[in-house]
């Protein structure tokens, strides 16, 4: 039986990751480099934060978080992987499925938080 359920993932980004999700209308994610073989959105906000905060930041003077939604149904094909410690949990999309992915989406991309190099935390 399928269900309406959305489930809310996150995902950090850079500058240039969040100007491309803009472009689209905030509707889409860029399609992956060819060194980036899988999509990882993360299954909560404080990971996506320590993300966002801690490597973008450093690597390109910013970093933003984004929320959005999925239906559930679709979701079941990943399964969440723990890549360190209790908030770590990603989802592994291939990078040959992010176009179906972005199908999916329900609403918009949302950024929620914003962080800069000059930021005092």
């Amino acid at each position: 039986m399928q269900t309406n359920e959305l489930i809310t993932l996150w995902r950090p980004v850079g500058p240039k990751e969040l100007k491309l999700i803009e472009e689209s209308g905030f509707k889409r994610f860029p399609k992956r480099l060819a060194e980036q073989p899988i999509f990882y959105p993360v299954m909560n906000e404080a990971y996506a934060i320590q993300i966002a905060h801690d490597w973008n930041v450093p690597a390109s003077g910013s970093g933003f978080v984004t929320r959005f939604s999925l239906p559930a149904d679709f979701l079941k094909r990943y399964q969440v992987q723990n890549v360190g410690g209790r908030i770590h949990d990603e989802l592994w999309v291939p990078a040959e499925e992010l176009e179906e992915f972005n199908d999916h989406i329900a609403g918009l991309i949302e950024v929620t938080q914003s962080f800069y190099a000059d930021q005092k935390v």
